[in-house]
This record gives C-alpha cells, structure tokens and sequence, in this order.
C-alpha cells in the first residue's frame, strides 16, 4: 500500500525535482539529485543537489551546511535512493542520514546502481519511515539515461 503524501510532501519534493534539474548535465557520471531537509515541525533546514563533476552528493552538501544534531527527527526529501556505498570511498548517503538522525525518507524510486541499490533498506533496519512513490514518474524521467548507461 502507497502512503498518502501531504501538500507539504509534494511541496519538499518539487524542490527536490528543481534542484537536481537544476544540476543536470554537470554531474559527470552521476545523476543529478536533490536533497531537500525539513526539521520535525516542517520548517525548511537545508538543501543541496549534486555538485559539478557529481562527487559531492545531495544529501551530504544539504546535511554539511546545517550544524550537528539539527536534523534529529527531521525528514529528507531526496529525488533518488541515497547510496549504500559511495564509489568514492566517501561515507555512503544512507549513513549519513542515519547519523545525522532523520527519521523519516520520502523518495520516489530505488537506485538501480549496485552502490546506490540497498541505501533504503539500511535505513528502514536502522528505523527510519522510508516512503516511496511519490513523484515517481518525473524520477523515472530524469534519470532514464543513468539508468540505460547501468545496462
């Protein structure tokens, strides 16, 4: 069963969607993602996308540019599944979440990557609310072509 999105979901995720649009075509070899994170009362906390070359990813540029502890409780609205494994031998994005204490992920679909694939189910163990689906088609859109290179 699909959860039941809010306004305030598809409001974060759209901004998501524009700041990974926003990076297309600058991120290398990697897909340009969004990462949006909203403190537990919904207020706005951080942002990022991908950086130019695609070694600095979404969820580690919106979590470095808040202090430690500040996204305890809070929720991350990130355009792709956060990575299991970084290629680059960086901390994966999953865990960076897990550390940084969000308790609940809303993305629209899986990373067909090896090292993205898993980023989901590592936070569910840990706790963490994943919710998938929600904008799922744009998703599937944006990143057809870094799925049809993975083939």
């Amino acid at each position: 069963m699909s959860p039941e999105f809010s306004q305030a979901d598809h409001a974060a995720m759209g901004r998501a969607f524009a700041l990974a649009r926003a990076q297309a075509g600058r991120t290398g070899q990697n897909p340009a993602v969004g990462c949006v994170l909203v403190r537990a009362d919904g207020q706005l906390l951080s942002e990022g996308a991908t950086g130019d070359g695609g070694t600095a990813h979404a969820e580690a540029l919106a979590l470095g540019a808040v202090p430690a502890g500040a996204a305890r409780g809070g929720m991350a609205y990130v355009t792709l599944e956060p990575c299991r494994i970084r290629s680059g031998g960086g901390t994966a994005c999953s865990t960076l979440l897990l550390e940084a204490g969000i308790s609940r992920l809303v993305c629209p679909i899986a990373d067909e990557h090896p090292n993205g694939a898993g980023g989901f189910e590592r936070l569910r163990m840990a706790g963490v609310m994943v919710e998938i689906g929600l904008m799922a088609d744009q998703a599937r859109a944006l990143y057809a072509d870094f799925f049809a290179r993975l083939a």
